[in-house]
């Protein structure tokens, strides 16, 4: 198996039992703006990694999948959350050379968030 056989991560997807509430959640967050519909489908955003997005696999006591968001202050990113109904999980901490934070939405969705 070479290169060829690397498949990027293209779509993902946030269930939510409120649609609208998440919407604004997440339009308030991230400014990402998404349609009227129930799919509320988001744009790729300025400043991701050009060869698209990356990934790893990693040992943890429950299985899932997480979800990471470059932002400009993570300080001010993680405060947000919680004034829009979300938590912070983990607050900003310096790791390997990045500063990263870990946030919940609304519904307890977990965030990873980057600071860029």
């Amino acid at each position: 198996m070479g290169e060829d056989w690397v498949r990027p991560v293209v779509h993902f997807q946030i269930e939510a039992l409120d649609v609208a509430r998440q919407s604004e959640f997440y339009r308030r967050m991230f400014d990402w703006d998404g349609g009227e519909d129930g799919l509320r489908p988001f744009a790729p955003g300025i400043g991701g990694p050009a060869a698209g997005v990356g990934g790893h696999i990693r040992a943890a006591a429950e299985p899932g999948i997480s979800l990471w968001v470059q932002v400009r202050d993570i300080q001010a990113s993680a405060e947000l959350a919680g004034k829009l109904g979300g938590r912070v999980k983990r607050p900003p901490v310096l790791s390997g050379g990045v500063t990263m934070a870990f946030i919940e939405d609304p519904e307890g969705n977990g965030i990873g968030l980057i600071q860029q």
